[in-house]
């Protein structure tokens, strides 16, 4: 089926941030947001090309090819579409007394396989058969997006866009809008001091910013005269030379060289009301418990496998943060930059690891480290991509995951017919990072997600599992607090 929603339209150029996610590929990292939705029952097909062609298609990037030029820059080419070339229907075999493991098997192929650089750089795979440890019978559709299309924050209105409220609604329903932001997630009130026109300016004069940091970052002394700045501009440049001078992460298994063969698992869904209850009784926020759990279970793993992890050891996560506008979250495009997280995987004790990752939360807010990270991004896609991959390791050897934290809309949705029952996504990974860990909320639930190369751990399974345990100990912790 060849799609023209719009007509053809002259190319545009692509933003050098947008560039730049275009030239992170590698064989050990492709750059492709991963995501997986599960329905209760089979859609029905034909709506759903429909609301492909009507709802995704009328964004000219998923219908435009990716040119280059010969200055090592790229354009959006808008073009005819098949959607027989992005809608891919598949089946998993029968299995007893499920086949979970098949469908993440798939995922983990697919998202170590690229996108076809000929043709607009998405794709969907719908599966039949996915039969879950609950006996139901499924169907799922993993998608893939590439990340030079758009952030996570922007896709996930963009996927929204897709559904409705209703099984089967009036002809002329709207889409789903994107999901209002959580007030008790922190990450959306970290760079609440940046406007717009902060961003734009750093934006336009990215190249001879990052120089001064880079120049700052080499200065012994530049820190400590620096700390007495007054202003927006004093606390940004202190965030800079602070994202430049960390230490690399600590060597642990899961910080290595990463192969291109990936794995992935996720859990099932934790009762949102459960862990907001949780977060109050110890006076933190849900992001604080999710992250303690994270840490806990990390920490779990590498004692399980017989390593040593004394109390001091830590593993820096990036975390995406959105610098968007509340309701510019489908505008395409990667508007957002990374705030170093360092878990504190060495803290054996629930509550007191709870405690520090609130401390450190609360370190992070007010800073401007995800706007500096925004503004390297924007650098790396005008230098030359050698260039461009030696800042790029020097970054990724800071850090050992990537980590990304979405709220998703609180309601049941549909999708031609039937019923999104879950829904988990994964980040790409850049450089020498091989561990990407996803959270995200639907519909009173709140499920991990992991991926992870073979090179460093061949199972996220003996990760995940690890997760609800560790938050049990914290409900046990909050039960006898009430004591």
């Amino acid at each position: 089926m060849l799609s023209e929603a719009v007509p053809a339209l002259r190319r545009e150029r692509m933003s050098t941030v947008d560039t730049a996610w275009l030239r992170m590929d590698s064989d050990a990292n492709l750059m492709m947001i991963v995501a997986v939705l599960m329905f209760d029952q089979p859609l029905d097909m034909q709506r759903f090309r429909r609301a492909i062609d009507t709802r995704l298609l009328k964004y000219s990037r998923f219908r435009s090819r990716v040119e280059h030029d010969l200055t090592g820059g790229a354009w959006w080419r808008p073009d005819g579409i098949d959607l027989d070339d992005h809608i891919i229907r598949t089946r998993l075999p029968d299995g007893k007394p499920g086949n979970k493991k098949a469908l993440e098997r798939l995922v983990g192929e697919l998202s170590g396989t690229p996108l076809d650089p000929k043709k607009p750089l998405w794709q969907m795979h719908v599966v039949d058969n996915c039969v879950g440890e609950d006996g139901e019978v499924r169907q799922s559709i993993i998608v893939r997006i590439h990340h030079c299309i758009a952030d996570g924050m922007a896709l996930v209105g963009v996927l929204l866009s897709l559904f409705e409220r209703t099984r089967d609604p009036a002809d002329d329903a709207e889409a789903v809008p994107p999901p209002l932001p959580d007030e008790d997630n922190p990450w959306l009130h970290l760079m609440q001091p940046v406007t717009k026109a902060t961003i734009t300016a750093i934006n336009m004069s990215t190249a001879v910013w990052t120089k001064y940091m880079w120049m700052l970052a080499d200065s012994n002394q530049a820190l400590g005269k620096l700390t007495d700045m007054g202003g927006m501009a004093g606390r940004m440049t202190v965030d800079a030379v602070k994202l430049l001078a960390m230490a690399d992460d600590s060597r642990t298994r899961l910080k290595g060289r990463p192969k291109g063969s990936k794995h992935v698992a996720w859990s099932e869904p934790l009762p949102l009301d459960e862990i907001k209850a949780v977060g109050k009784a110890f006076g933190g926020s849900v992001n604080d418990i999710l992250m303690s759990c994270v840490a806990g279970a990390i920490g779990s793993y590498l004692r399980a496998r017989g390593d040593s992890v004394p109390g001091n050891t830590e593993l820096r996560a990036m975390v995406p943060v959105n610098l968007r506008k509340a309701g510019k979250e489908q505008k395409l495009g990667n508007a957002f930059g990374l705030v170093p997280l360092v878990l504190p995987i060495g803290i054996e004790d629930p509550a007191a690891r709870l405690e520090e990752v609130r401390r450190r939360m609360d370190e992070l807010k007010g800073g401007y480290q995800a706007l500096v990270a925004m503004a390297v991004l924007g650098v790396l896609g005008a230098t030359p991509k050698q260039m461009q991959n030696e800042i790029q390791n020097y970054f990724a050897r800071k850090a050992t995951a990537v980590m990304s934290n979405v709220p998703g809309p609180q309601a049941p949705l549909y999708l031609a017919g039937s019923r999104l029952d879950q829904i988990m996504f994964w980040v790409p990974q850049s450089g020498d990072i091989g561990v990407g860990v996803s959270i995200l909320s639907y519909n009173g639930g709140v499920q991990f997600g992991l991926v992870t190369d073979e090179a460093l751990a061949a199972d996220p399974h003996a990760i995940i599992r690890r997760f609800q345990p560790e938050f049990e100990k914290l409900v046990m912790l909050a039960l006898m607090r009430e004591w």
